[in-house]
Parts: C-alpha cells; structure tokens; sequence
C-alpha cells in the first residue's frame, strides 16, 4: 500500500516486480536542492570574509571600551571632589561602631552536613558587601537566604551556605 510499480510489463510475470515509493524522486530533488543551497552559503563564507567580520567586531570593541575607559575617568574626576567627605563618613561610622561596643568578629555554625550558617560583623565601608560576596564566590559557597543589616557603622552579614 502506498507504493507504485516500476516494472509492470507483464502480468505473467508477477514474481519480478519491484516496488518504488511514490515519493522517491521528490526526496532527491528536494536533497539536491538542500545540497546545492548549502555549496552555494559555503562558498560565500570563505575564511577571508570570517576573518574580515572578526576584525570590524574587535574595532568596535574596542571603540565602545575607550569611550567607557573616558566615561569611567570623567566619573572619577568628578568624584574626587566628594572624597573628603566620604572619607570623613567611614571615620564616624567606625566611631559609632566602637562607641557602641561592636567588634568585628566572623561566626560559623554547622546547621546539616556541608550545610553552614556563617555570621560576620565588619566595619560599614562602601564596597565591603561587594568584596565579601566575590570572596564567598571564588571559594566556591552557594548562598542562600542572605541577609544584611547595619547599625551604628557595623554591618552583620548572614547567609546559609552550602
């Protein structure tokens, strides 16, 4: 069923025939088409051209890097004005911190097998949060349930790690 006959000569000689699908010839067109399109996008991305679009991406790259380098600078500048009294808001806070009686101090307490919660208390910096999760990162701990709380120039930092 579904199939034609490709010899038919001869109804005596039933034994001989071959069957054919009806869609045999269709295939191979449709796969010769296929075969010559993809030639055909080969031959259009010769090593050249690839290597011709990579350096116009490295161009632009690098374009956009020195126009974010410039960015980054002008930032800075601007910024170098409001050192001071920053600098002056990290002397307080780690005044209040010891005016309050807090110290610094690292806490780790083994909840469930390789499951621990760590507790630290630091000096409220700008950046501190930032170093202490790349740190916690590097070494390779999964945290979860992570809280942050700061007073008076400390901050407490909590998370469940695994």
């Amino acid at each position: 069923m579904g199939r034609r006959k490709l010899e038919d000569d001869d109804d005596d000689n039933n034994n001989n025939k071959e069957f054919k699908s009806k869609n045999l010839q269709a295939e191979r067109r449709r796969r010769q088409k296929l075969s010559d399109r993809l030639l055909t996008l080969r031959s259009l991305m010769n090593k050249a051209t690839i290597i011709d679009d990579a350096i116009t991406y490295i161009q632009e790259l690098q374009k956009t890097s020195q126009v974010l380098s410039e960015q980054l600078l002008e930032m800075e500048g601007s910024s170098e004005e409001s050192v001071m009294p920053m600098k002056l808001e990290i002397d307080v806070a780690q005044h209040d911190m010891k005016k309050c009686g807090i110290k610094e101090e690292v806490k780790v307490s083994n909840i469930d097998g390789n499951k621990f919660l760590i507790k630290i208390i630091v000096e409220k910096k700008r950046g501190c949060f930032t170093q202490l999760i790349e740190a916690m990162n590097y070494l390779g701990f999964e945290l979860s349930e992570t809280n942050v709380t700061t007073f008076s120039g400390a901050m407490l930092f909590s998370s469940c790690v695994h």
